[in-house]
């Protein structure tokens, strides 16, 4: 059982995000370092994946490393929202070939067989192609009390992404092209067996996070949990048993300052941000203006091992200026905080290619 003190809980953390002060060199390792990175279309600065990629690689990193990856070197693949590098496809394939595993999902792809041989014999014939380029040949819509009510055709490409029977071959602006999977994927991948594939999962997960919990409820798009990768760990003054990765206990630490994305891997389970770092945050562009604290977009500061605030900033693309609202400090900013944050910031103007204003 390792005893851990809440400083070196924190700095795991940090480092196993990528987050200290030895910045990776590339946008592939990066990504099989994080495992993945999330779309998500929101743009408020910028989308989600790039500011994740630029908090780690700084000026290394340009939008069109991204893009090169999916759709011209394959080196990165799209499936569910999420960006993964393509040696991992092997680690999901037994899933995809159980899947569906719920029962309504089962009997409309049954009963829209005739409907999934339409769309699958059109992108072999004419694809890529937009999912408005596809007719709806549905037998039965899909009945949803949400979003995807009755939108057949994209429920249908999402079923078939998820069975490994189509793919993203890239996007146009934010819409998804689709193809069939053999012309995305690399052939001759073959699948991990399903259990031994979950424990590799878990490890690369923990390698990640560097410290996390054995289990938690389950989540929509990637666990926060790690099994029983790793071994056992406490953390002073913090409830409940860890699991830490333990090749990365003993490692030097420095820090920096960076400027996190809200769906950014070290603060999305927001209990485990509470609990390492005592950091409270809600991403508020789902909230009245009124009621928001620190901003539509809010992007949390790191500085070393400690998040210390928010900065309510927006990317005014066509104005072309980068427009700081305010920078809420958690924790009082010294004169050396406060310099590293306001660096920061300039930097990511500097990438975003605007002008600064307002700090």
């Amino acid at each position: 059982m390792h005893r851990l003190d809440i400083t070196k809980a924190r700095r795991l953390a940090v480092r196993a995000q990528m987050l200290d002060s030895e910045r990776p060199v590339d946008l592939l390792s990066t990504v099989e370092r994080l495992t993945f990175l999330q779309i998500d279309p929101t743009a408020a600065v910028a989308p989600s994946a790039d500011l994740v990629a630029w908090s780690r690689l700084g000026d290394r990193y340009h939008t069109d490393d991204l893009k090169r990856a999916v759709e011209e070197d394959r080196t990165i693949y799209e499936q569910n929202a999420l960006l993964r590098p393509i040696d991992d496809l092997r680690l999901y394939l037994a899933d995809m070939e159980a899947w569906p595993l719920h029962e309504q999902a089962r009997d409309w792809l049954a009963v829209n067989e005739p409907f999934r041989r339409d769309v699958l014999d059109l992108l072999d014939s004419s694809g890529p192609l937009l999912s408005r380029d596809i007719p709806d040949t549905s037998v039965q819509p899909w009945q949803s009390t949400g979003w995807t009510n009755t939108r057949n055709v994209t429920q249908m490409l999402e079923f078939l992404a998820r069975q490994g029977e189509v793919a993203v071959a890239g996007r146009r602006g934010r819409q998804r092209i689709w193809d069939v999977a053999e012309r995305v994927y690399p052939p001759g991948i073959v699948a991990v067996p399903t259990e031994e594939a979950h424990r590799i999962r878990d490890e690369r997960r923990l390698r990640a996070l560097g410290i996390a919990r054995s289990n938690l409820p389950q989540q929509p798009i990637e666990p926060y949990h790690v099994g029983e990768a790793g071994e056992a760990a406490t953390v002073e003054g913090v409830d409940g048993e860890w699991r830490v990765d333990p090749e990365l206990l003993d490692l030097p630490f420095q820090g920096r300052t960076a400027l996190l994305s809200p769906f950014d891997r070290l603060i999305h389970d927001r209990g485990r941000t509470e609990d390492l770092f005592g950091f409270e945050y809600i991403l508020e562009m789902y909230k009245p203006e009124t009621q928001r604290r620190w901003g539509y977009f809010a992007l949390p500061i790191l500085h070393h091992d400690r998040l210390v605030g928010k900065l309510d900033a927006r990317a005014d693309r066509k104005a072309g200026v980068f427009g700081v609202r305010a920078i809420h400090e958690d924790l009082p900013f010294d004169a050396k905080t406060r310099s590293g944050v306001h660096t920061e910031i300039e930097r990511l103007a500097s990438w975003l290619d605007l002008e600064l204003v307002g700090i």
